[in-house]
Order: C-alpha cells, then structure tokens, then sequence
C-alpha cells in the first residue's frame, strides 16, 4: 500500500495556510496550520446540522481565513476499503470544492486519528462534557499535523 497521503502533490503547489476538517454528522471538528505549514492547532469545531449546512459553514471559515488548501480526513476501513462513512466524507468534501472552486480540496487517510484523539484524552485526563467539546477539534489537528509531516518529505 502507498503510504502517501493522496493528492499531497497538489497541496505542495499551494502556498500559505492549510485547514484540516474532520467531518462528522453531529460535530465537525477544524484546524489550522501557520503560515509556514509546520505546526497544526485547533479551531473548534461547528454543529450545523447537515452536510450541505456544514459545508457551508467550513466554506466561510475557509474564506475568513483564506486559505488556499483544505484537507478533508478519510476514514478507511483498516484494511483500505471504504465504507459509509468515508462516502459521506467524499461526498462532503465534492460539497466544499462546488462552494470554493479555487481553493484545493484534498482527502487524507485517518485511519486511527480518532483512537489517537482518545488515547491522548485519556492520557490527559479530560473527561465528560470537556472531551466531548475537545475530541473532534484534537482528531482534525493530528489529521492536519500528519498532513503538514508528510509534505516536508
């Protein structure tokens, strides 16, 4: 299996800041890059309801930020197949390239960034409402930051 991230090339042909969405139906969590694209954080996370209302509201984030680049997780079954889930992200993701036509739009592999989130919660302790609030945010950071590693390679 190729562990390159698809259509990482495309994003090496933009410049500037890179948003990392983890698409979920209930919560969708976000990240930004720096400038230099070394380092992810957290943004939060936006509850729209909906597909089509989510992509609209990480389309305006993405306008308020301007950024050039958008990469959208991929959850894939562990043994590269993709299921329901990874259909509704693609689905969301054609939803953010119809509403910024120029801004690059790509899929990543996040096979386990969730269990890594969770992991990383449990190790710090945050429970309930807090992780709750915190874990869709966490999960599109490692999506972005791993995104972010596999460019400077």
């Amino acid at each position: 299996m190729n562990n390159e991230i698809p259509g990482i090339d495309l994003l090496r042909d933009t410049k500037g800041r890179i948003l990392g969405v983890d698409f979920g139906d209930a919560r969708t969590g976000l990240a930004l890059s720096d400038p230099s694209r070394f380092l992810a954080s957290g943004i939060g996370t936006v509850s729209p309801g909906g597909i089509e209302k989510t992509a609209d509201k990480v389309a305006e984030v993405a306008r308020e930020q301007r950024v050039p680049s958008i990469v959208v997780g991929l959850p894939r079954n562990m043994d590269g197949s993709e299921g329901f889930r990874a259909q509704r992200c693609l689905e969301f993701a054609q939803h953010l390239r119809d509403r910024l036509p120029d801004v690059t739009v790509v899929m990543v592999d996040e096979r386990l960034t969730t269990v890594s989130a969770s992991r990383y919660l449990n190790e710090t302790n945050t429970r309930g409402s807090k992780r709750k609030g915190v874990i869709d945010t966490l999960a599109a950071e490692i999506i972005l930051q791993d995104a972010l590693d596999r460019l400077k390679h």
